[in-house]
């Protein structure tokens, strides 16, 4: 019997692919603060509508690869690409998103170098030597082990960023009208001249991250419903830590507007002994999402990741990822690699939008 039909749910596996989805996303960008300054914060108030774009958009396109990746278990989960554009715009979408994808890695050790040289005052070298080495060991063990690992790792995240979030509005609530006030007039890195287009980039550069990822976490789930659910989870808790993590950084924006790692200066509010734990959770966050992205471009090359070359093509791609990333700045990389790409991959959200349709007119002609 189908059990696709019988729609099994593993709760255990519900939770591990929620936490798996957060981990991706919080890499360098969210884990560091530097992402939700310049995609939310920066347009005060207005970052909370972006937010909710994001979480719709989300809620849309992820649900749609997991059940896409368990209906037709791809070859390689960047066939996906060709399954909703066709066989020539997919295969520019598959070439673009793991370039794209490659770049977001070098974002991830920039991350690592830049947070390590503001907490302690050592060279960027060692954060991002540091997360390169523990992010190529962990993609030679495959996609299963990942799963398993960031699927533990996420939740953690999520709940001690939103902690530090709330601390930072109830710590300082009068500095949220304050901040909404100011914040146009800061000279704050931003993603866009509006907060609209600036949901759109967000989207964009995240659907090029999860899509063969989350495509391949679908086909290895139990049935549609447990990777739906799955997913479900993930939306919800990352969108709240982005809304949370959001305000918090504007209650305190005249402090944080040109900082490299805002959220570590709002943890060093708190006391410095926690501002070295959280420069800690910003490196498992950073790693936590460096991981699947360099998993991803690997798998692209070398489709079997038990192949011996699969682990050649890891540690070469991360030496090269690491030697750019540890050569530009952190904040720099974030606003030229995540916004122009951002646009590009926000083209992906409406070929799927028409392949729907498509799907849905041929259903009812049947």
């Amino acid at each position: 019997m189908d059990t696709n039909k019988i729609q099994k749910v593993s709760w255990a596996n519900v939770l591990m692919y929620a936490g798996t989805f957060i981990a991706f996303l919080i890499g360098s960008g969210f884990a560091t603060g530097q992402e939700v300054l310049q995609y939310f914060t920066s347009y005060g108030y207005l970052g909370i509508a972006t937010t909710f774009v994001v979480f719709a958009i989300f809620l849309y396109v992820c649900t749609s690869f997991v059940l896409v990746g368990k209906e037709n278990q791809f070859d390689s989960p960047n066939d996906i690409y060709i399954y909703y554009c066709g066989k020539y715009v997919g295969r520019f979408f598959d070439y673009f998103s793991t370039l794209f994808i490659y770049m977001s890695f070098f974002v991830m050790i920039a991350g690592a170098g830049a947070t390590m040289n503001q907490q302690y005052g050592i060279s960027n070298v060692y954060g991002g030597v540091f997360v390169t080495i523990m992010s190529a060991l962990t993609v030679a063990f495959g996609l299963r082990s990942i799963i398993s690992v960031l699927g533990k790792i996420g939740p953690v995240i999520v709940v001690l960023s939103i902690g530090l979030g709330l601390w930072a509005i109830f710590n300082n609530t009068e500095g949220l009208s304050h901040g909404n006030s100011i914040v146009a007039s800061l000279p704050i890195m931003r993603a866009s001249t509006s907060w609209f287009l600036s949901a759109v980039s967000y989207a964009g550069f995240c659907m090029l991250w999860l899509a063969a990822f989350v495509s391949a976490m679908g086909s290895k789930a139990n049935s549609k419903k447990e990777g739906t659910l799955g997913v479900l989870f993930g939306i919800l808790g990352f969108s709240s830590a982005l809304l949370i993590v959001s305000l918090g950084l504007l209650a305190h924006i005249e402090s944080v507007a040109t900082s490299q790692i805002p959220l570590l200066f709002v943890a060093g509010k708190i006391s410095p002994t926690f501002a070295y734990m959280f420069s800690f959770i910003i490196i498992v966050g950073i790693y936590t999402t460096a991981v699947p992205l360099l998993w991803t471009v690997s798998s692209r090359i070398i489709s079997d990741d038990k192949d011996k070359k699969f682990i050649i093509v890891t540690i070469m791609l991360a030496i090269i990822g690491c030697f750019i990333g540890l050569n530009i700045e952190f904040n720099k990389l974030v606003n030229i690699v995540y916004v122009i790409n951002g646009y590009v991959g926000f083209l992906l959200f409406f070929l799927m939008i028409i392949k729907s349709i498509i799907r849905i007119i041929k259903t009812k002609k049947n």
